[in-house]
């Protein structure tokens, strides 16, 4: 049985009925650009095959009854009448939090029945939550029969992040899942919301290696350093004599000649923040004539750049970023995500893959002492609705 016929059983087992809706929203992985979203810069992420899934379907009343198979069955119930937290079954709260958001934007939502699994790793950089948010927004979509673009759904998910869960993210996480397209990275203007599809260079494959080493965003530095270069904007508003939204604003000249006048860690992570955005637009040239030696360098130079200027990795990311560029067939290798733990993303040339996932698992555990996951990633398509029942697993795309 298909995990897509495995949901749909467990659903008609938990609710003693069908699931009328089954829909999915991808995980992702960011090539370059870290650190950039909040600073209303630019992004290169890609959606991956690994995603979110929750039947559902809708009821007569306004009561929300939720279940996720991946924390052993665990339920949560909420009214949207009365939308609050649940700290017991946290998960829930990225639920809660979309309903909370659509229900304030004026859509009266149902209640419904939802079952949710998914395969995206929790806490490892690759947006789990971003992805079950975006995937209950659709849920209540298609439930409710809204007509809701793309871009409009990783608003109100963001906005959940921001207002409900607590977590001080850029927009990046939801605007990827909601609206990738297959075999392309997807550039994302943080400010205006503009995009565009960036197709892969062809020769070489995205490898995701997770260190096993966890965090959550809420209790980490995220937010610290959110906080650092909103102050690095504020000082330099004052140096330039001109009013700045974000860091975006200011060219590496301008932070060069101020740069001393800045406290030395304020100047750090504006050094990294304005530098990345520049790697992002030279990254989108290489892989736009198809150049992976610069693509990768330039992942190289941002993983430098996360570490020494924006201290956000960890040992355990140094020992998997050193081990990978070791291996033959390596173009580049960052860390991913917000730091802290999780993930790295590596560009490996396509004859070299079995090799190097099977080095860099074996000398990672050596020299950490933990088994990592390795995960050879291809590009997908953003959120869909999926047949239900799942006779041939075909996509209903929005």
């Amino acid at each position: 049985m298909s995990n897509l016929a495995t949901l749909y059983t467990e659903f008609t087992k938990i609710f003693s009925a069908a699931p009328e809706r089954i829909i999915r929203a991808p995980g992702r992985v960011n090539l370059i650009g870290e650190h950039t979203d909040y600073n209303e810069g630019w992004v290169l992420p890609m959606a991956i095959d690994r995603e979110t899934r929750i039947a559902a379907r809708r009821r007569a009343d306004r009561i929300v009854r939720m279940v996720a198979l991946d924390f052993g069955g665990a339920q949560s119930e909420m009214s949207l009448d009365a939308i609050t937290r649940d700290d017991v079954q946290p998960w829930s709260n990225y639920i809660r939090g979309v309903a909370w958001i659509m229900e304030r934007r004026g859509w009266r939502l149902p209640g419904a029945e939802m079952v949710i699994r998914g395969n995206v790793p929790i806490g490892s950089g690759l947006s789990s939550s971003a992805a079950l948010q975006v995937c209950a927004a659709m849920t209540f979509r298609a439930l409710g029969g809204f007509d809701l673009d793309g871009v409009t759904l990783a608003q109100i998910c963001h906005q959940a992040d921001n207002e409900f869960v607590g977590v001080q993210s850029g927009i990046m996480d939801q605007f990827i899942s909601a609206l990738a397209r297959a075999e392309h990275a997807l550039l994302i203007d943080c400010r205006d919301l503009s995009y565009k599809s960036v197709p892969l260079p062809r020769g070489a494959r995205i490898i995701v290696c997770d260190t096993m080493k966890r965090r959550g965003l809420v209790n980490s530095e995220y937010n610290a350093r959110r906080a650092e270069c909103e102050q690095a904007v504020r000082l330099l508003a004052l140096q330039l004599g001109k009013p700045l939204r974000a860091l975006r604003d200011v060219s590496p000249d301008e932070l060069a000649r101020y740069a001393e006048t800045l406290p030395s860690t304020i100047a750090l992570r504006a050094r990294h923040v304005i530098t990345e955005n520049a790697r992002v637009q030279e990254a989108v040239a290489a892989a736009e004539r198809g150049d992976l030696m610069t693509f990768g360098a330039l992942m190289n130079a941002s993983h430098a750049s996360l570490r020494d200027d924006y201290a956000v990795s960890c040992p355990e990311l140094e020992a998997m970023v050193e081990i990978a560029r070791q291996q033959p067939g390596c173009l580049g290798a960052r860390l991913t995500g917000a730091g802290f733990g999780g993930c790295t993303v590596n560009l490996v040339v396509e004859d070299a893959v079995p090799a190097f996932i099977a080095n860099v698992a074996r000398e990672y555990a050596a020299r950490v002492g933990v088994a990592p996951q390795i995960y050879p990633c291809h590009a997908v398509a953003g959120a869909s609705e999926l047949e239900c029942p799942p006779e041939s697993g075909k996509r209903r795309n929005w």
